[in-house]
């Protein structure tokens, strides 16, 4: 080894924490990636923890610091970098020997000379199948050129977590990962944006709003799309109120609306719904869908058309399918008609993907990745207990090639049980202890000494921990540059 390389050595610790003394001259910083060299290869270890040490006892350097504040000339009573010195902390990421890498089972021999990690350290992080790019290898704060790219089709039907304080680069990341994806060619992106981020930087992708720009589509569906199912996500429904829905529904089929809101007392009682249960669902529907009875005729006001938006549903679907990403903006709704049409249309893309695999025909469509701003909006307590299509996918998409891409700063209000589920978590910045501790137990490697780390990542700087990757991967996620669109839509090479 080098002897300049060097920066520190082993003195003591167990498996779960080796301990180092920092050479003189030399910095380690907290998230560093450190190689001790082995007879037959090399072990990489991650600084998780820094300490003081010194070989001066406590009285002795309080009087020197006080000789020192108070003016008195400092006498040479000892030799400063002998004496004094930082003491870091290191856990076993992965061990590379013979050529392969693997979980480490061994420590680094005692005395072990300790250097910073160099990129021909990481000639085993190789490009796989269906390149997902996030961003390059991060040894603290020091980048080192190399690509993190994670297997595509692998990472999306398996779920991924992005989880942050506000400020700390989620949608920049989301608009990264986007780009990588579209370009791709193996998935399709169903973008729900309640805060207008990615239409314009991601002219690639389709765009849906209820005032579309020029170029994009317009955010309306038909009455007949609507059904009892998508309105079980909103609380805003009582268990009787549920019930009345469902009644209309099924007297009525695709036009249980238009005669649920012109219905009148006695039509309730032929139904047995107490009339004041049926004037509250009339009013919610007002409230919330915009829709109400006005001189005896049905009026619609928002997302919802007696005479247009008939195919909505089924063009959106179809763009998926054909591997177009989709964005949804919902910026301009509010927050309980972003939930009915973001269950409506997950529910018809996971639906059509569970007849093509009866069918056989799934292997030839792209990966559906649904991306939630705002997660526990929809996956939450509630949506576990119902079942509702987020937690649905979070449990079973996998086996339909459909998959969630979680945005969240607030983790710790997602179940453990789905959590459990999205099996590669991106941690940026997070400054509340309890959201770290969330991400930390739920996550696909040991972060229990990771607190530190992750409370002291800067913005753009994360930790990837994956099912599909050797160890939690330190990254720095580049700033996002806008793309020009492209001439022609992008279609799953599947689809001839």
């Amino acid at each position: 080894m080098n002897e300049l390389s060097i920066v520190g050595q082993v003195v003591r610790g167990d498996f779960a924490e080796v301990v180092v003394r920092q050479k003189s001259g030399e910095e380690i910083e907290i998230g560093d990636l450190l190689v001790a060299d082995t007879t037959n290869g090399y072990i990489i270890l991650e600084a998780f923890d820094l300490a003081y040490g010194s070989q001066i006892g406590e009285l002795s350097r309080e009087l020197i610091s006080g000789m020192a504040l108070e003016g008195y000339e400092r006498a040479p009573l000892y030799d400063e970098a002998m004496a004094n010195y930082t003491i870091a902390r290191l856990k076993p990421l992965v061990l590379v020997a013979n050529g392969r890498e693997r979980i480490p089972k061994v420590l680094p021999k005692f005395f072990s000379h300790i250097r910073q990690v160099t990129p021909q350290d990481l000639a085993f992080l190789a490009k796989p199948a269906n390149p997902l790019y996030v961003g390059t290898v991060r040894s603290g704060s020091k980048e080192l050129g190399v690509d993190v790219t994670l297997d595509g089709r692998k990472v999306l039907t398996h779920h991924v977590l992005v989880a942050a304080t506000t400020g700390r680069g989620k949608s920049n990341l989301v608009k990264v990962l986007a780009s990588s994806i579209t370009q791709g060619g193996y998935c399709s992106l169903l973008i729900f944006d309640p805060h207008d981020e990615y239409t314009s930087a991601l002219p690639q992708c389709v765009s849906y709003s209820v005032k579309p720009k020029l170029g994009g589509c317009s955010l309306v569906f038909s009455l007949d799309a609507l059904k009892p199912q998508h309105l079980e996500d909103l609380s805003s429904f009582t268990d009787a109120q549920q019930q009345a829905l469902s009644a209309y529904y099924k007297e009525h089929g695709d036009s249980w609306i238009r005669e649920l809101v012109l219905s009148t007392k006695n039509e309730a009682d032929r139904f047995g719904i107490h009339p004041g249960t049926l004037a509250a669902v009339q009013r919610k529907f007002n409230v919330l869908l915009g829709i109400r009875a006005v001189n005896g005729a049905l009026q619609c006001e928002g997302i919802f058309s007696e005479t247009s938006g008939k195919t909505t549903l089924a063009d959106i679907c179809r763009e998926l399918e054909s591997g177009t990403s989709v964005i949804i903006n919902t910026s301009l709704i509010s927050g309980e008609l972003e939930v009915i049409a973001s269950s409506m249309i997950a529910k018809e893309a996971f639906s059509r993907y569970k007849k093509c695999k009866i069918d056989g025909t799934l292997e030839k469509k792209p990966i559906i990745s649904v991306v939630l701003e705002e997660a526990p909006r929809v996956l939450n307590k509630d949506a576990l207990e119902k079942g509702n299509i987020f937690a649905t996918i979070a449990r079973e998409g996998r086996k339909f090639n459909v998959g969630l891409l979680a945005i969240t700063q607030l983790p710790g209000l997602i179940p453990k049980e789905i959590l459990a589920n999205l099996n590669t978590k991106i941690i940026l910045g997070t400054e509340l202890a309890s959201e770290r501790n969330a991400v930390i137990e739920s996550a696909a490697q040991d972060l229990s000494r990771d607190d530190r780390n992750i409370a002291s990542l800067d913005v753009g700087e994360a930790i990837i921990t994956s099912n599909f990757t050797r160890f939690a991967v330190p990254v720095k996620i580049p700033l996002f540059r806008k793309q020009e669109k492209p001439q022609e839509k992008i279609r799953f090479s599947g689809m001839g």
